[in-house]
């Protein structure tokens, strides 16, 4: 494995798990800043709105070298996970939050361009897949041991040691990520001129309906596993641990037949393990192992999407908006986590705190997503560069 895609997923780590982290630590770090669960929530929401606005980045650092733009990222990523370390009251805490969610989105699309650029001939997907592997890894065991340092030490732990993995991460990219020119640079506005077609429009909104469908149920998951399936709470991180190897699982698989494959065909399979999943959380009856089943089933089909989306807009910003097409993905992921919640908050409501009508809520959404794809493969991906190398194989 390349030095550089190592380096990359080493990024890719800290921005996970500082996205991911905040849900398992939040009545810590509420009880620590003095407010209640509902207004910690604002923890959360604060990196998505930074993820949105990061992308301003790439608007204004088009002329860098994508390797300067990583560094870039991982010292805004230490500069917010520092201060919220040492955060003493919930606004700090909050702009902290912000400043850290800044380089998640601008980070993903510049590690999809540099793993693109450097991965042999017909295996980019793949690449791609590995670079991402770093934040599913994060899902795996950066997540459950911030929360279980929260529990036993401190929440400001969790936030130290990515402090201080993107430092280690700012030398990693020093050392092993070689030059990569930078992309055509196509002026302000050239950059969104991709915008102006249909395509990559259906792949967004295919990003965001598919993931708002996964986290209708994700966004509970933990009051799922113990009121349907009868998990204790403290076996509850182990679970996590479970759905992160699916993650790690999903997004190597995604890579793999995306390079042998259909781009948006690939990542509409992905999407439709979830759906069959969440289908699954509605109609099956709870116990503990159906639900650690689904749990490691539906976080196979949230990153087996990962490689192929990333590189369908990436392709569709070629000219000069790569770099904004591969960080948009990232937008619509916050997004669509942000409305799944809502949407999984409003049928549980709805159903009286039924945790299993969540899946009710985002079985549909992860249909659409399928419908999207299968949409963008059949107009847009009749003849491509995998879809020879698969024929080439059969006739040998």
């Amino acid at each position: 494995m390349k030095k550089s895609l190592l380096a990359l997923a080493s990024g890719a780590f800290i921005l996970g798990a500082a996205e991911f982290v905040m849900m398992g630590i939040l009545p810590q770090a509420a009880a620590a800043t003095g407010v209640d669960i509902p207004t910690a929530g604002h923890y959360i929401s604060a990196y998505a709105i930074g993820v949105c606005f990061g992308t301003l980045i790439l608007v204004f650092g088009r002329k860098v070298p994508p390797k300067s733009l990583i560094i870039l990222f991982m010292v805004i990523a230490l500069v917010g996970n520092l201060a919220s370390a040492f955060s003493v009251n919930a606004a700090m805490l909050v702009v902290a939050r912000f400043v850290a969610g800044l380089p998640h989105g601008a980070f993903f699309g510049t590690a999809t361009l540099i793993a693109k650029t450097l991965a042999e001939k017909g295996k980019e997907a793949q690449a791609v897949s590995v670079m991402v592997t770093g934040q599913t890894v994060a899902n795996m065991l950066g997540v459950p041991a911030g929360t279980l340092m929260a529990e036993f030490l401190s929440w400001r732990l969790a936030f130290g040691i990515l402090t201080a993995w993107a430092a280690m991460t700012i030398v990693l990219a020093l050392a092993w990520i070689p030059y990569v020119a930078p992309i055509k640079d196509a002026g302000i506005a050239g950059q969104f001129k991709f915008l102006t077609r249909r395509g990559p429009w259906v792949i967004l909104a295919a990003v965001f309906t598919g993931n708002a469908g996964v986290f209708c149920w994700w966004s509970y998951v933990s009051p799922w596993l113990q009121k349907t399936g009868g998990w204790s709470s403290s076996l509850v991180p182990m679970l996590m641990m479970l759905a992160g190897f699916g993650m790690v699982i999903g997004g190597l698989l995604g890579g793999r037949l995306t390079d042998h494959w259909r781009h948006a065909g690939a990542a509409a399979i992905g999407q439709s393990i979830s759906c069959l999943g969440l289908l699954l959380v509605l109609i099956t009856p709870g116990n503990q192992p159906m639900t650690a089943v689904l749990t490691f089933w539906i976080a196979i089909g949230l990153f087996f999407t990962s490689a192929p989306q990333q590189l369908l807009m990436t392709e569709a910003g070629q000219g000069g908006g790569e770099l904004i097409a591969g960080a948009a993905v990232q937008v619509a992921f916050n997004f669509g986590n942000a409305i799944g919640s809502i949407v999984g908050g409003a049928m549980l409501t709805t159903f009286s705190m039924n945790y299993r009508y969540t899946g009710l809520g985002g079985m549909p959404l992860a249909l659409l997503a399928v419908g999207l794809l299968a949409f963008y493969s059949w107009r847009c991906e009749t003849d491509t560069d995998a879809i020879h190398r698969l024929r080439e194989t059969k006739v040998d």
